[in-house]
């Protein structure tokens, strides 16, 4: 599933600065639940690591060494180590552990350039993190939180019906 028009052209609009600082604090918010989510990396944790979603004008750079994101717009694409491409809904499924990486990669639906022993570690990292993107989100939305996750799970579940639910 890629993401409908109507939700993408406002990115275009958006100021860089105010998507990254969304960015970041979501990528806080999981670290701070997940200490020890980039320990398993090892020597990968220097890498910088591209996730470029095909349905958004954007791309993410994280460097788990240094637990950042750096959010650009496609046309600007930072240098990267290891960059996996797909749509949004697809990659999240990935971070959350909900998809069969080896079958999207198998399938065309992921393409993954660059170090692949470095992704390989990134995927063996994220295998039992246990991450909830949609409770990540809610815990930010104050007294909305139960409104803000319930809506968000939604979405996920529709987003990714006919998926495998897990890639481990």
């Amino acid at each position: 599933m890629t993401l409908p028009p109507a939700l993408v052209a406002p990115v275009d609009f958006a100021p860089l600065w105010l998507i990254e600082r969304a960015a970041r604090t979501i990528f806080s918010s999981v670290l701070r639940a997940h200490p020890d989510l980039f320990e398993r990396l090892g020597e990968y944790r220097q890498t910088r690591y591209l996730f470029c979603p095909l349905d958004l004008p954007l791309n993410f750079l994280v460097v788990p060494a240094s637990k950042t994101v750096h959010v650009s717009r496609k046309t600007q694409r930072p240098v990267s180590d290891a960059c996996i491409e797909g749509p949004l809904v697809l990659l999240l499924g990935l971070l959350e552990g909900r998809c069969d990486a080896d079958a999207l990669f198998f399938s065309r639906e992921l393409s993954v350039t660059g170090d692949m022993e470095a992704m390989l570690a990134l995927r063996n990292a994220l295998d039992d993190s246990a991450i909830d993107l949609p409770g990540e989100i809610g815990s930010l939305a104050g007294p909305l939180a139960p409104l803000v996750a319930g809506a968000a799970r939604y979405v996920r579940k529709r987003a990714l019906e006919g998926r495998d639910a897990t890639w481990n």
